[in-house]
């Protein structure tokens, strides 16, 4: 990215942050409907790739089908972007009101044993949400890790909103973050990581929608190297609720080389990806390649 575009986009997403926050909610949605449904109807590259991630999705869907998830994808992208650009100035109370977790108790049983919880999610609904829900609700700080964007910052402006919601946010290059992210295990906390997409081309393959994609190994081995619980969560817009469901904890397997086990667990997270996406594949946002085979001609993640 250019210095000149790199200073716009940090330009426009600082005018979000600051605009969209101050509009009446009302305002804000159909504004972010009206947004969504304009970059819909352009065919860029993002909603075609989107469009080629749901057609694995729903493999049986024809092309009309495609084209009203694609809509509805990007509607639920951009609703994301709207509560994310208000959620700073959100009550406490609208924060506790927004969300509804299912079997929370995985959770909040596993803190209570303080071996630390492990809870990996995939880019569904508003992870940000979820996690102000869990600082304001439950009252429970988690550590994450956030991938550094270019320019620095924006980079910087992500971080801090973030920081606002009561969230520790570790780069996610630099080499640090696991071990920091260990010790916030060993003492007992929480840790929070979006982990459908692999940002290291050193992931673990594994079998998604019946193609081989990549997706990142530190949750399984988090949970291999400090004993924490590691919890798949998936989540989901309603009309003005966002649900979510945390799945069964994935288990250590007993036997096996790390790199086996490291392999048995992170398909396990992907089979529980699966399901929450399949059941409500518009609110996916994955606007990036993602499975191998997209990758390979080209050697790219984007």
């Amino acid at each position: 990215m250019s210095g000149g575009k790199e200073r716009l986009t940090d330009a426009l997403y600082g005018l979000g942050w600051g605009t969209v926050k101050k509009l009446p909610e009302p305002v804000s949605v159909a504004l972010g409907r009206t947004i969504a449904d304009a970059v819909w109807k352009r065919r860029g590259k993002s909603v075609l790739r989107l469009e080629s991630n749901l057609a694995r999705v729903v493999p049986d869907a024809g092309p009309e089908r495609l084209s009203e998830l694609s809509k509805a994808g990007m509607r639920s992208y951009m609703r994301y972007w709207m509560e994310s650009f208000r959620l700073p100035a959100w009550s406490a109370e609208r924060v506790k009101t927004a969300v509804e977790i299912k079997d929370i108790h995985r959770l909040t049983e596993g803190l209570a044993e303080g071996r630390g919880v492990v809870l990996a999610l995939p880019h569904l609904a508003n992870w940000d949400l979820a996690g102000a829900w869990v600082t304001t609700k439950l009252e429970v700080p988690f550590t994450t890790v956030a991938e550094r964007l270019k320019p620095e910052t924006l980079y910087d402006r992500f971080v801090a909103y973030r920081e606002s919601l009561g969230m520790e946010v570790l780069p996610h290059s630099g080499g640090s973050a696991f071990g920091t992210l260990a010790r916030r295990l060993r003492d007992g906390g929480l840790v929070c990581l979006v982990a459908d997409r692999d940002l290291s081309a050193s992931g673990v393959e594994v079998e998604f929608f019946g193609e081989t994609a990549r997706m990142p190994a530190g949750p399984a081995l988090l949970a291999q190297q400090t004993g924490a619980l590691l919890l798949p969560v998936t989540l989901s817009y309603d009309e003005s609720l966002m649900r979510g469901r945390i799945h069964p904890p994935v288990e250590v397997p007993e036997t096996g080389t790390r790199n086996e086990k490291t392999s048995v667990m992170t398909q396990a997270l992907a089979d529980a990806f699966a399901t929450g996406i399949a059941e409500h594949p518009e609110d996916w946002h994955m606007l990036q390649r993602l499975w191998l085979a997209d990758l390979e001609p080209r050697q790219e993640s984007s």
